[in-house]
């Protein structure tokens, strides 16, 4: 075990902690679709300049200036959407800082790894756990130019981090570079236009306990019917009292549609946003809350039926299911994903083959599911990986944040509790010690499947090993006990066999004569022992 990094321990994923729901806004008018338009263009135009400001102020931003944008926010549009505005911004300036923070980190450790790979000598080869010298002086030359570029991008990064200021870009820095490529993307000027503006633009609303249906800006009464309170300057547009304006659509939230409702008859908080699809052409209402802190089960709790270890791969989930020892139970069970294609494919890939996990495990009986705390931001580098192209894109693709929290969310409808471990060796232990044995002409066992089963011993507390190695002595068990999950009553050694008789061993019989067993047959050579020593090479128990 020299030489390999200490395992952190399993716990029990947090549930989650808000809820997201959306509807379609169908038969909208012209009149409803120049009022969003409107509404949209000016409140973002506002988002932009309070943006704008907030990145001015850097580290110096507090609550008297953040009080101040908003006074200046409120006379241009309402408290409520100055108070959305601001609070939006301070988030996105967050988010931005934490990019910033992550992109440091990232460029260190590159810059590690060209230093440690530059010290060595040109053409030494390198181990499974660090690389070695580059393979020629032209390659050493490359690398070194590299190192002064990142050590560079370093400084700049580190001296920005500690001035406060955050590159942000509003509407997405994709979309603004999709500007400089648009036959590439298949779009015009004017349709690029258009998905530009509607990112930009603001139309949405925090909720507020104790007001008529959790909103007073965007309000969405129990019949579907949808109100909005304009700002000042497009007061004239309202068709409703009290400057708002009621939308022709209506909307019904056909999933969790009834919590929905329970939520705006008490007056609690739901918040609101509007958004449109230039794709598809298309308005949509999301409303959103959040949910109380839920305490999460404990982890002998969720141990107590079982495990269903999950590996996750590149084209698909391998599962096992595992006793509350350890023994894995029935066949292999592999749900494929395809993470081709737009976004939105991969999305639904990824909720189609968890929908099929989660309900495999519904039937199995088990109360959680192990999976391995995947992160791959260190991972990713190409100083790391160096040639390893297509190894880098692979790990690149598999979205590991993403399909955490949507694990995580959709076991909690369920019941079930998602317990991670750490990913250290399981593909490695997982095919030396389980893929073989469970191996039979009828039973095909991958490096994933048994990866499965390592990650579920692992959640179960369990080493991944079925045994520990024998005695390395002897037959005594004077190097420790041979089971590697004996229970804390059991006895420390095997202990010595019973005698073949009723005497102490190495004392002659009470007539003083020896007596001495009928051998058996000497052409008979697969006789049974009457002193066989029987272990089961699978079944383990705690």
């Amino acid at each position: 075990m020299d030489g390999l990094r200490k395992l952190t321990a399993s716990f029990v994923a947090p549930g989650p902690c808000g809820v997201a729901v959306r509807d379609r806004l169908k038969h909208l008018t012209v009149e409803d679709e120049r009022v969003l338009r409107a509404v949209g263009a000016h409140q973002g135009a506002l988002a932009s300049g309070d943006l704008r400001v907030r990145c001015a102020d850097g580290l110096e931003h507090g609550a008297q200036t953040w009080a101040a944008r908003k006074r200046e926010l409120t006379a241009l549009s309402s408290s409520r959407i100055a108070g959305a505005i601001t609070k939006a911004t301070h988030d996105q300036w967050a988010l931005a800082r934490r990019c910033q923070a992550a992109h440091i980190q990232n460029l260190e450790a590159g810059i590690r790894t060209l230093r440690h790979r530059l010290s060595l000598p040109i053409g030494e080869k390198g181990t499974k756990r660090a690389a070695g010298g580059y393979r020629s002086k032209g390659e050493w030359f490359r690398k070194s130019r590299r190192l002064a570029m990142l050590e560079a991008r370093h400084a700049a990064a580190v001296a920005e981090w500690q001035a406060g200021r955050v590159r942000v870009v509003r509407g997405g820095k994709r979309l603004l570079n999709t500007r400089h490529h648009l036959a590439q993307a298949g779009l015009t000027e004017d349709d690029w236009r258009e998905r530009w503006e509607a990112e930009r633009w603001f139309i949405a609303a925090d909720g507020e306990s104790g007001k008529r249906f959790g909103n007073e800006t965007i309000r969405v009464t129990p019949d579907g019917e949808v109100s909005i309170k304009l700002p000042v300057p497009l007061a004239h547009l309202a068709n409703a009292k009290h400057g708002r304006y009621i939308l022709t659509a209506r909307i019904a939230f056909a999933h969790r549609g009834a919590e929905w409702a329970d939520r705006i008859a008490a007056n609690r908080t739901v918040a609101y946003r509007i958004h449109l699809d230039t794709e598809r052409g298309r308005w949509y209402l999301t409303a959103s809350w959040q949910r109380p802190v839920v305490q999460t089960i404990p982890l002998e709790t969720a141990r107590a039926r079982g495990m269903i270890g999950v590996d996750t791969n590149a084209d698909h989930f391998a599962a096992y299911r595992l006793d509350r020892h350890g023994n894995p139970i029935g066949e292999p069970h592999r749900f494929g994903y395809d993470l081709s294609g737009s976004a939105g494919h991969r999305d639904a890939q990824i909720r189609h083959a968890l929908t099929r996990l989660i309900n495999w495990a519904v039937r199995a009986g088990v109360a959680a599911i192990g999976i391995e705390d995947l992160d791959f931001t260190t991972e990713k580098t190409r100083e790391r990986h160096g040639r390893r192209k297509r190894f880098r894109q692979l790990i690149s693709g598999m979205p590991t944040g993403k399909l955490k929290a949507r694990l995580v969310s959709m076991a909690a409808e369920q019941g079930l509790s998602v317990v991670a471990v750490d990913p250290a060796y399981t593909s490695l232990w997982g095919a030396q010690h389980w893929k073989k044995p469970l191996t039979t002409p009828h039973r095909k066992m991958s490096r994933h499947d048994a990866a499965g089963i390592a990650i579920g011993r692992r959640a179960l507390g369990h080493p991944v090993r079925r045994r520990t190695a024998p005695p390395p002595h002897d037959r005594s068990d004077r190097a420790g006990h041979r089971t590697a999950q004996a229970g804390p009553g059991d006895r420390g050694r095997e202990g010595t066999r019973p005698p073949a008789t009723d005497r102490p061993p190495g004392r002659p019989l009470p007539s003083g004569k020896r007596k001495r067993g009928t051998s058996a047959s000497k052409t008979v050579r697969d006789a049974p022992s009457t002193q066989q020593w029987v272990q089961d090479s699978l079944m383990c128990t705690g």
